[in-house]
């Protein structure tokens, strides 16, 4: 390998993931799953050692330099994500229906929402994101921070009051802990 770069960026690869680079995708796999992660559009370049993974900038640009920081960011978070996963909890608020959740499949039914007949579904991003419901809670857990946080956006945005004065009719469900698992 040659000097290391000022510009060079190198992660620490955790004891129990390992880390494979095949072609322009990475793949990172540890105990909550496995997450693949194509970086061909991303003008950066990634080594991937034995215990690290080396991250240099295509160009000596700015823009160049920001994007190497932007792709630490990302294989970071999937590092992150295999070793401890992530959890977003969100809290079911009504006053003045009782609202029920159910997860049916791969969706996720807000039931009686304003005493509507019909079910308010948002979808679950991911084949590896669970969503349990607890109390008046629904927790959202995962390997994957951009599928999970898609999936807590989803439910939130499906319960969204449209037409009403939202500082009075408070119901719905709203995210409330972004938080790592375990």
């Amino acid at each position: 390998m040659s000097t290391k770069d000022k510009n060079e960026t190198e992660l620490p690869v955790p004891e129990n993931v390992s880390v494979k680079k095949q072609g322009h995708h990475v793949v990172v796999t540890g105990t909550k799953g496995t997450i693949i992660k194509d970086f061909h559009k991303l003008p950066a370049l990634i080594d991937v050692g034995d215990r690290t993974i080396t991250i240099r900038p295509a160009g000596k640009r700015k823009r160049d330099l920001a994007i190497t920081n932007t792709a630490k960011s990302i294989i970071n978070n999937m590092l992150m994500g295999v070793d401890k996963g992530f959890r977003y909890k969100l809290k079911i608020v009504f006053a003045h229906f009782p609202i029920s959740v159910k997860v049916r499949g791969r969706e996720i039914h807000v039931e009686n929402f304003f005493g509507e007949r019909s079910a308010r579904i948002s979808h679950i991003v991911g084949d590896a994101t669970k969503v349990n419901i607890s109390g008046d809670d629904v927790i959202v857990e995962g390997p994957s921070l951009e599928e999970v946080s898609q999936t807590a956006a989803n439910i939130e945005s499906s319960t969204k009051v449209k037409g009403k004065d939202q500082r009075v009719f408070l119901d719905g469900l709203y995210i409330y802990s972004r938080s790592e698992g375990d």
